[in-house]
């Protein structure tokens, strides 16, 4: 399943969140610090409920670590700075679904970095700043999983 990729995460309860939906899906999440919360926070635990154990998480120091982890990886950048939409994808296993975090999206560096294969887009309504960071990375996990025919699921 897809690797799921927040670059600096500032809100607990979104991180919490993705914890869940990687446990449900099978999508294994990764955080590059510096994390705008710690594990204590009472609004991760909630969000994540009991499926901390349950769900494939890694914490890297810097995005580089991050890249230098999943190396061979395609990596796709969301961003509402694209015209290319998340659907027009066709989804590998291994892909990298990256997303910024929630104030600001992804810094121009990370955008530009060689790693990143493509810039995507979720279409949404004009004049809307921005999905929710949980909600955007649901809706591209479960298209890649649906390309995968829903692949362990029940």
């Amino acid at each position: 399943m897809v690797h799921i990729l927040f670059h600096e995460p500032r809100i607990a309860g979104n991180t919490g969140n993705t914890i869940r939906l990687a446990a449900v899906t099978g999508a294994r999440l990764h955080l590059v610090e510096p994390l705008g919360f710690d594990f204590e926070d009472a609004k991760l635990r909630r969000a994540g409920l009991d499926y901390h154990d349950l769900a494939d998480l890694t914490i890297h120091p810097t995005i580089e670590h991050a890249f230098a982890a999943l190396e061979g990886c395609r990596v796709f950048a969301f961003t509402g700075h694209s015209s290319m939409g998340y659907q027009e994808i066709q989804y590998r296993d291994d892909d990298v679904l990256l997303f910024g975090c929630e104030p600001t999206g992804l810094p121009d560096d990370v955008m530009a970095h060689p790693r990143v294969t493509a810039r995507l887009r979720i279409p949404m309504l004009p004049a809307r700043r921005s999905l929710n960071l949980a909600n955007a990375a649901s809706i591209a996990v479960y298209e890649a999983w649906r390309q995968q025919g829903f692949a362990g699921a029940v």
